[in-house]
């Protein structure tokens, strides 16, 4: 399967963007299961560009630049942030992270083409049979 962008509610499924599936009370276990795995995936991904942000100061704000160059600085913090880290150690402060006020306008929701959707289920399928967490059974019917 490919790369696919973890995502939320607020955005439309696609086969490179995932979103969970809908609904408060899912009743299949396999989407209880996926909306689980998922949700764990966005908080890492969350926790991480936190305490990316709170050391380089230029992701408190969109960065107002081409793609390529977005992406280069993204990874030249990334190796920046590594080294500091190997030459000053841990520093507990720098996880500490307060999102700025930004307001995230999201494209028009769609339930996403039939194709997306059978790929979000690949995904779903995955997580139940090739590579179960022996305890993510005890945490999706909650």
């Amino acid at each position: 399967m490919q790369y696919v962008i973890v995502e939320d509610e607020a955005f439309g499924l696609c086969e490179n963007l995932m979103r969970p599936y809908g609904g408060r009370s899912l009743t299949a276990k396999k989407k209880q299961i996926f909306n689980y795995r998922l949700s764990q995936a966005r908080r890492y991904i969350e926790c991480t560009f936190g305490i990316l942000a709170n050391k380089w100061r230029i992701f408190h704000r969109p960065l107002d630049v081409r793609q390529e160059l977005a992406i280069a600085i993204v990874q030249a913090c990334c190796v920046l942030h590594n080294y500091v880290r190997e030459r000053d150690g841990y520093i507990f402060q720098d996880t500490l992270y307060v999102p700025p006020e930004l307001e995230i306008t999201a494209g028009p929701t769609n339930r996403g083409s039939r194709s997306s959707a059978s790929y979000r289920d690949l995904f779903a399928d995955y997580f139940i049979d090739a590579n179960p967490l022996e305890w993510q059974n005890r945490y999706a019917l909650k």
